[in-house]
């Protein structure tokens, strides 16, 4: 796995996000994002880091502001509440059902994509990567036992703690040593690229 190879295929995605956006057929996206969630059954969140155009843009902006020296806000406790994902979760899905009852068509995936970018622009990424975004809640659930995952060699581990301040989604935690959660790890590579040790992989 290399950064090269996920950029490109991060904006071929992109790319047909804004097309179906474009042409009017967005809900067929919700088909991206159902294969997304099977396949990290076996390996995680790829759909996070690899493929979700809320994920690229935010990446852009977040890029961008680390350029300008723009400085975050930092997270207000009460939005890392753990019940705060369980309502929007909760939300997101009575939604879902009413669209397919009544069968009308509400722009819920330009509004999330519209929410990730905005809340990037003035809060670090993990607010919306960890605690808002219930599509990550949904692959964070999926994820917990999946086969494959990026982990830390505990032998080559020097607890430098730069993986840490590299992970936009807050997904290393340390104890002894450093570990990557599983469930909350986007595998975008950001870890493995700030490891001077090479002591982090996807396996």
């Amino acid at each position: 796995m290399t950064t090269a190879r996920r950029r490109v295929i991060q904006l071929a995605f992109l790319g047909l996000f804004i097309a179906l956006l474009v042409t009017g057929k967005i809900q067929l996206w919700m088909g991206v994002f159902v294969l997304g969630v099977l396949a990290s059954l076996f390996w995680s969140r790829l759909y996070c880091g690899w493929i979700c155009p809320i994920n690229t843009a935010m990446e852009g902006l977040t890029f961008v502001k680390k350029k300008s020296q723009l400085k975050s806000f930092k997270i207000p406790r009460w939005l890392s509440k753990p019940w705060l994902r369980l309502v929007i979760l909760l939300l997101f899905f009575l939604v879902f059902v009413f669209v397919m009852l009544t069968g009308k068509k509400l722009p819920i995936l330009p509004l999330l994509f519209a929410g990730g970018v905005i809340l990037t622009l003035f809060f670090p990424a993990e607010l919306w990567h960890r605690f808002l975004c219930p599509y990550g809640a949904i692959l964070s659930l999926s994820s917990m036992k999946a086969r494959h995952a990026m982990v830390i060699d505990p032998e080559k581990c020097n607890n430098c703690g730069a993986c840490q301040k590299a992970c936009p989604a807050g997904a290393i935690e340390k104890q002894s040593k450093h570990q990557i959660v599983k469930q909350d790890c986007l595998i975008c590579l950001k870890c493995q690229e700030s490891c001077h040790q090479k002591a982090i992989r996807y396996q």
